[in-house]
């Protein structure tokens, strides 16, 4: 039986899907560290994380049988994707199923520190009745800045332009501006201009500190800031100083440099007794309906990944969307993108009068990947010859009856 581990308190229905199609399954609430990942992972076939647990080089040397990963989450920079390609190990993640989960506590953001709501709180359970106008806004006729302009960010454009704002971005890609939101040509431009900055960019390395003294300095007199996206793109510290200093007048902070790695346990930052401000646990894709979509649709890309080989939406693999075999047999072939694999396949199989029902081939970068439906289930000479193609990085043999046997070089 094909074992699944699903980790960080991934959604019931995750654990269940894989369980109705054979997998046994097992559970953890938290994070696991480098060491203990690789520990829990001994013979392990599909594995479940969200944000906070690594994979590393390290760990995938340790446990190369590993067959795919589930980020059951939008990002996926905590994951080695090139090596884990490199090892045919295949990932998935869920790019939108979260997307309006994290724009409306976006939005919800910016309303209540346009109208100073964590500072009133804070007053009032100080015994304090300060009823007063003074510093609150409506956000109709103010000006949103989006900085990374993806999924969420255009998104966001369109419900911020509905509540009557004027949105800006700036994005390095060319995108495609949504209603009659307006492309900046450089960020000091947009920062210059925006009543409120909201952070929507990738978990790229290179955007590390991407955010910092320098841009604070260019945001408009009396603005919010607010970042959602990772926790090392914002200098935290640099927003303490334009707080402290009155220059921006709120921030909402839901991910930080460092993290705990599972509920409950103890947290600090230096940005708490700050009197605008609003500081969320990393839950800008944390509701219900977010966590069980999410749940719903990476389980479903790990089951046709395993059953089929459809590598659909993956993020290191190249993309083969893939239907019911059409042989008796299914062979999935994982190569560095050399030149004359598919026709060594073909070659071999026409020795052993296997018959070809179909077949799909898809390269990316470095890799290609071949699946071929053959009319006989090869024999254990024929799988060698396969898997001893030059280049040949994982081969993996499916059969109608949903076994699989998983040849690694």
């Amino acid at each position: 039986m094909p074992k699944a581990l699903l980790l960080e308190n991934i959604h019931p229905f995750a654990a269940q899907s894989l369980r109705d199609h054979g997998f046994e399954v097992e559970t953890l609430k938290g994070a696991l560290s480098e060491d203990e990942l690789i520990d829990a992972l001994e013979g392990v076939d599909l594995l479940g994380i969200r944000s906070k647990t690594n994979v590393t080089r390290k760990v995938i040397d340790a446990r190369p049988n590993l067959t795919a990963i589930g980020c059951f989450c939008i990002g996926t920079n905590q994951v080695d994707l090139d090596y884990a390609g490199k090892r045919g190990i295949a990932v998935f993640n869920a790019p939108y199923s979260n997307t309006r989960s994290v724009v409306e506590l976006v939005i919800c953001d910016i309303i209540c520190l346009m109208r100073r709501i964590p500072a009133h709180t804070h007053h009032m359970k100080h015994g304090v009745w300060d009823k007063s106008a003074s510093g609150s806004h409506e956000v109709r006729g103010k000006t949103l800045g989006i900085i990374g302009y993806g999924n969420i960010g255009s998104q966001l454009s369109v419900l911020a332009e509905a509540m009557g704002m004027r949105v800006l971005f700036y994005d390095l890609e060319e995108k495609l501006a949504m209603g009659n939101a307006k492309r900046m040509s450089s960020l000091n431009e947009l920062l210059e201009q925006s009543d409120a900055v909201t952070l929507h960019v990738d978990g790229r390395k290179s955007n590390t500190g991407f955010f910092g003294e320098e841009q604070f300095s260019h945001m408009k007199q009396g603005a919010i800031f607010i970042n959602l996206s990772r926790g090392f793109v914002a200098d935290l510290d640099a927003l303490k100083r334009h707080l402290d200093s009155g220059h921006i007048s709120g921030a909402a902070v839901d991910v930080f440099p460092v993290e705990p790695k599972k509920s409950g346990d103890a947290f600090t930052t230096p940005l708490a007794d700050e009197d605008n401000m609003i500081l969320t646990p990393h839950i800008g894709g944390s509701t219900l309906e977010a966590q069980e979509s999410i749940g719903h649709f990476v389980s479903q890309r790990l089951e046709d990944y395993w059953f089929k080989g459809s590598a659909a939406l993956s993020v290191n693999f190249p993309q083969l969307n893939l239907g019911n075999n059409r042989g008796v047999a299914r062979i999935a072939h994982l190569h560095a993108n050399l030149p004359g694999v598919l026709g060594k396949m073909n070659h071999i199989l026409g020795e052993e009068n296997i018959n070809i029902s179909a077949q799909s081939l898809g390269t990316e970068g470095e890799l290609g990947y071949v699946v071929t439906d053959v009319a006989d289930v090869p024999d254990q000479a024929t799988i060698d010859a396969l898997s001893h193609i030059e280049g040949t990085i994982r081969m993996r043999v499916l059969t109608d009856d949903n076994t699989a046997e998983d040849t690694e070089r």
